[in-house]
């Protein structure tokens, strides 16, 4: 019963075969090798376009690098307030981007409203005193475990393109995202107006793999250098190449995708019908978020079942987490089955 991330998993068999198979034999060093080629061209199929693709091995390598490419030391990134590059890395992505800062505005769920980034920008002053917003980075899924619709994005990018901003998007479950929107990669991204994409795997099957692909490959001169400066370009590439060769063939990815978010759905329709409960957020991907009395926590885990309190910061203006309640998060993964969501909801209904 642990639903504390869908990190916690190991890699899917499709991918650990294709590592095992380009372990064999000798293969250029520092990505040079045919596994890497072929990703990268697959990503260019997958998204209908000509990308410039840099494989790393975590998340947060991908973000902090993909946004040092786009802003400099003296720039800002625009980003929600509680959005993983300004809350869980540590400050990563200022350091490598040599101290460009990052402005968390608010929104509901972890999205950002249109209204609220250019009522934002149009309070800057445009002073020096100011550090000027070069970026804007978005999370697809949202730390809510909400999905910005294409229209959303479409506003988005359009108030940034209108303020000379460049546009990031964090997808480490780009894919849980993506099924649950019905759309294209392309109908997501750069169709939308996205620049950069933080192309997250990890999460949905590998072991430890990560791609950041910029929209125009004219944008991603300074990259190479970049990840080789901070040093994640892996000598092996190939290890990072054939991860993602196994979860992109055969459409594994958007396969372990949908299978994670619909386990997160039976969870959260089990949830909903526990006495006191209720959620905080909607279900939309593999994340629910539900307001569970305390008493209820307090005998989920002493059954052993794993997962994290949450903050109420991004909850709806009508919606109140009372002091006998507590927010959590319950992640579910390509690996999750039907007998931990039923064994956890056992133990829930007491």
């Amino acid at each position: 019963m642990n639903f504390a991330s869908d990190n916690i998993v190991g890699a899917s068999r499709p991918v650990l075969e294709a590592l095992v198979s380009a372990n064999a034999g000798a293969q250029p060093a520092y990505g040079g090798d045919d596994a890497t080629r072929a990703v990268e061209t697959m990503l260019c199929e997958i998204f209908e376009r000509d990308c410039a693709v840099f494989l790393v091995a975590t998340g947060t390598a991908a973000n902090a690098l993909a946004l040092s490419a786009l802003v400099p030391p003296y720039g800002l990134t625009i980003c929600h307030a509680e959005a993983h590059v300004i809350d869980d890395e540590c400050g990563a992505p200022e350091f490598f981007t040599g101290g460009a800062k990052l402005a968390g505005v608010p929104g509901v769920g972890g999205k950002i409203a249109p209204r609220t980034l250019s009522d934002w920008l149009a309070a800057r002053s445009g002073h020096e005193k100011e550090m000027p917003a070069r970026a804007l980075s978005i999370s697809q899924a949202t730390e809510g475990g909400l999905v910005y619709d294409a229209s959303e994005i479409g506003a988005l990018c359009d108030i940034a393109r209108e303020a000379g901003l460049s546009v990031h998007m964090d997808g480490a479950r780009f894919a849980n995202a993506l099924v649950a929107s019905g759309l294209t990669p392309a109908q997501t991204t750069w169709k939308l107006g996205v620049d950069v994409l933080s192309f997250g795997a990890t999460k949905n099957g590998c072991l430890a793999a990560e791609a950041v692909v910029f929209f125009d490959p004219a944008r991603a001169e300074a990259m190479r250098f970049l990840r080789k400066r901070s040093g994640h370009t892996l000598s092996k590439g190939r290890l990072l190449g054939a991860q993602l060769q196994g979860y992109l063939a055969h459409d594994h990815w958007l396969s372990n995708a949908r299978h994670a978010n619909a386990m997160a759905a039976r969870l959260a329709q089990g949830v909903v019908a526990l006495p006191g409960a209720r959620l905080g957020f909607p279900c939309e991907a593999n994340e629910v978020f539900p307001v569970l009395p305390r008493e209820t926590v307090t005998r989920l885990r002493a059954a052993g079942a794993m997962f994290h309190p949450w903050s109420a910061r991004s909850l709806s203006a009508g919606e109140r987490v009372a002091p006998h309640e507590m927010l959590v998060r319950l992640v579910t993964s390509f690996a999750t089955t039907e007998q931990e969501i039923e064994a956890f909801l056992s133990v829930a209904r007491g």
